[in-house]
């Protein structure tokens, strides 16, 4: 691919502004004193307002530099001072983005005077520091394909007091060497945020030894996931005013003070908090049995929610009451039913809408894509719970995880929750009593007729029908449970990237309609059609004629509307249903002090 140098992009933007055009410049359309007026000359103040009336076909975009509307105007009002190096040397503020510069070449250095250069989201690699100018005091490198940082530091400019880096593969321990006071005299504010510095302590260290540094911006790495941060950051930079667009406080910095100065503490190290909570609108699973149906098997549905996370990850259970007294749990192999045999599913392939963070509550949709499960090994099921309008879990679970880089990565994915329902038959254990034949038995009296060898007395029918009543409830074998999954969504967690610490989510699955709700309406549509054609036939074989036929027919017609709607109102009313919500809790363990640092660290132990 060939490069695009930033000098050309800047070159085509000056001659974009039309300096020597209409209506700046000179030419046929100026009134000059020594030359006679004519019907094509413009007064000065009309030029000037053909360049800012928001409709006239000469206003450009000025945006990319403050200083770009200015030089029109001069253009207007003195044509004769805009040589070339006077056009160069007026410009102080460059700002190219999304223009896809790869290069910075020697080009830039005409702009002798230029204090600000903003290139974000472009494609650099590589900056030669010997092209910018030693002028220089803000420069923004937001979003580019910046690897390393060898070549911005080889004398970069002396007075530089803003460097933007965000949004960069940095992070290595030789990017942090490159950030060092001695490259950087007279820096006030640095941004890093979203690159990918893991070790915490190394880089504050080094960003102790810039002098003037009082705005600093992490977040989006990964080391802002542990629990240590903010506090250990605030601690170890006491020049820092503002960390991450928050003022600190003289009340902050005395929280979080001596927290620098602890040995053994595990500063690299997140904690998350999931919980799952309430769950509503599962539809009653035994509103369609049939109360004519035989005793047995009998059927016991549960329902259990399942989330993934990473495969590293230290669980530890924060639930200290009981388990809930309608848990139910089966034993033995499980059945899983495919997702495309169920058509509960169909409903919960929704569109995930965008949601950021929140401290109340959060309604998310149903997924485009569950099955991502990169970094995701295991997966964490819930307390299984019998059917009821409101099943709370109360299901709080911990994940101590080391690999922050990985876990920033699931965060910004998100966490994939299903809702699975548990089927399970239970048969009552057949007796011997019925399984063995007595020898003497014929053949005949096996298959229940009658033998004068061996008469069937009367009393002996009503002393097992006793017996029969004495036993108790027989007992259940259950078979393996039939296993399926009513929903899946995925959970966006990028706000806890971004700095939130907690999120708490309302997962919205949409309405599960019931197999008999959707048979029963498609019977309905099916015994509709045949009426409607049965009517059709009666009345072609009648052959009424004239008048009576028009209004048989419209009668029918309307008849058939009739019953149309009343068909769909009755099957729509039937599968209305309150969509299924669960309750869903994300929360990051931050240190809101020094003395608790020590304190947490032992609960972990």
């Amino acid at each position: 691919m060939s490069s695009n140098k930033l000098s050309a992009v800047l070159e085509e933007q000056i001659r974009r502004l039309c300096l020597n055009d209409f209506p700046c410049g000179y030419g046929s359309w100026r009134k000059i004193k020594y030359r006679a007026e004519t019907a094509g000359t413009e007064e000065t103040d009309l030029l000037l307002d053909l360049l800012n009336c928001p409709h006239s076909p000469w206003r450009h975009d000025e945006s990319w530099s403050p200083q770009a509307p200015a030089l029109r105007w001069l253009a207007v009002l003195s044509h004769d001072h805009l040589h070339p190096n006077f056009i160069y040397n007026y410009f102080t503020t460059l700002r190219v983005m999304d223009k896809g510069v790869s290069v910075i070449d020697d080009g830039l250095l005409k702009f002798s005077k230029l204090e600000e250069l903003v290139l974000s989201v472009n494609e650099i690699s590589e900056i030669s520091v010997e092209n910018l100018p030693s002028t220089l005091k803000i420069l923004e490198l937001r979003a580019n394909r910046l690897s390393s940082l060898n070549t911005l530091t080889n004398h970069p400019p002396p007075r530089l007091q803003y460097l933007g880096l965000s949004s960069n593969s940095l992070g290595s321990h030789e990017d942090v060497c490159h950030l060092t006071g001695r490259l950087w005299p007279q820096l006030v504010c640095l941004d890093l945020s979203d690159c990918e510095f893991q070790d915490q302590p190394t880089l504050l260290n080094t960003l102790c030894t810039l002098p003037c540094l009082k705005t600093l911006v992490l977040e989006g790495n990964p080391f802002t996931l542990a629990c240590s941060y903010p506090g250990f950051a605030v601690d170890s930079l006491p020049q820092l005013s503002f960390l991450d667009a928050s003022c600190i406080s003289p009340e902050e910095r005395r929280c979080f003070r001596g927290l620098a100065n602890m040995k053994g503490l595990i500063v690299d190290q997140a904690s998350i908090i999931v919980s799952v909570g309430r769950m509503r609108g599962i539809p009653d699973p035994m509103m369609s049995a049939d109360k004519n149906s035989p005793d047995f098997p009998v059927v016991t549905y549960s329902y259990f929610v399942t989330y993934d996370f990473l495969s590293h990850q230290t669980p530890v259970d924060l639930k200290v009451a009981s388990e809930p007294k309608n848990h139910l749990s089966a034993t033995g192999p499980v059945v899983e039913v495919s997702s495309r045999d169920v058509d509960l599913q169909s409903n919960c392939e929704r569109q995930l809408s965008t949601a950021g963070e929140s401290t109340g509550l959060l309604v998310v949709n149903t997924e485009e894509n569950c099955h991502d499960t990169t970094c995701v090994s295991g997966r964490h099921s819930t307390s299984k719970l019998a059917w009821s309008e409101s099943m709370d879990f109360n299901d709080t679970q911990m994940y101590t995880v080391s690999d922050l880089r990985a876990l920033k990565k699931f965060l910004n994915r998100g966490l994939h929750l299903s809702i699975e329902e548990e089927k399970v038959l239970s048969w009552p254990v057949e007796s011997d009593d019925v399984l063995v034949d007595k020898p003497s038995r014929s053949v005949k009296e096996k298959k229940g007729g009658n033998s004068k060898d061996s008469p069937i007395k009367p009393d002996s029918t009503k002393d097992k029908s006793k017996d029969k009543k004495k036993k108790s409830v027989p007992e259940l074998v259950q078979n393996a449970p039939i296993r399926r999954i009513l929903g899946s969504v995925r959970i966006p967690l990028q706000s806890l990237v971004k700095g939130s610490k907690k999120v708490n989510i309302l997962c919205d699955l949409g309405a599960l309609h019931k197999e008999s709700d959707v048979e029963a309406t498609q019977t309905l549509e099916k015994d509709l059609g045949k009426r409607i054609k049965d009517e059709d036939k009666e009345s072609k074989l009648r052959g009424v004629s004239g008048s009576k036929q028009k209004n048989t027919a419209s009668s029918k017609g309307k008849g058939r509307k009739g019953r149309e709607v009343d068909v769909h109102t009755d099957s729509s009313m039937s599968i209305q249903l309150e969509p299924v919500t669960v309750a869903l809790g994300v929360e990051l363990e931050k240190w809101q002090s020094a003395p608790e640092a020590p304190k947490y660290l032992l609960q972990q132990q």
